[in-house]
């Protein structure tokens, strides 16, 4: 039984460094995406120049993030969690609370999204779809794809939330991230 434990154990920490080095890359974008506000400030308010390209592609950079590095903050346990009862739990309880919140709302909801949104990212790509705007960026069906990269990345790192959580709950293995007693 111990070597299913450890190959569990080594698919959780493949997954994780996928998550962690997906957002370490995105994060650099941040500093991409204030330096494009900052010009398209400056290019519009001092010099009454506009660019709807630098605009959208400061849509594009805050989609990339946002959508991107869900399942990053997702391993860091950033997303919001009401907490009153969660951070009196023992690692083993929050593990339980853990595994049912990825069964029964990370994946049914990850699994909805991604179903619902096929049909919208399709289309986009069988049109070739682009901006709307003269002088827009052009690979608006690309901006329609980071939809389904977040559902995998979610998933992804939901997967290993779920197997880390579950070790927690099956073995007396020290507690990993994701689970353990921050309280």
């Amino acid at each position: 039984m111990n070597s299913v434990w450890n190959v569990i154990r080594s698919g959780v920490a493949t997954l994780d460094y996928l998550t962690e080095n997906i957002g370490k890359a995105i994060s650099w974008l941040n500093l991409v995406l204030v330096l494009i506000v900052f010009f398209v400030v400056i290019l519009r308010y001092l010099l009454n120049i506009g660019s709807i390209a630098m605009q959208e592609s400061a849509m594009y950079l805050h989609a990339i993030i946002f959508l991107g590095a869900s399942g990053y903050t997702l391993k860091h346990d950033g997303h919001v969690r009401v907490d009153v009862f969660y951070r009196k739990m023992s690692a083993r309880q929050k593990a339980l609370v853990n595994s049912l919140g990825t069964l029964f709302l990370l994946i049914p909801v990850c699994l909805f999204v991604g179903f619902m949104s096929w049909e919208y990212i399709s289309n986009s790509w069988r049109v070739l779809e682009t901006s709307q705007d003269p002088g827009g960026i052009p690979y608006v069906y690309l901006l329609k794809s980071l939809i389904m990269f977040m559902v995998v990345t979610l998933l992804l790192q939901g997967v290993a939330e779920l197997l880390r959580s579950l070790m927690v709950l099956f073995t007396r293995h020290e507690v990993h991230a994701g689970v353990e007693d921050h309280g």
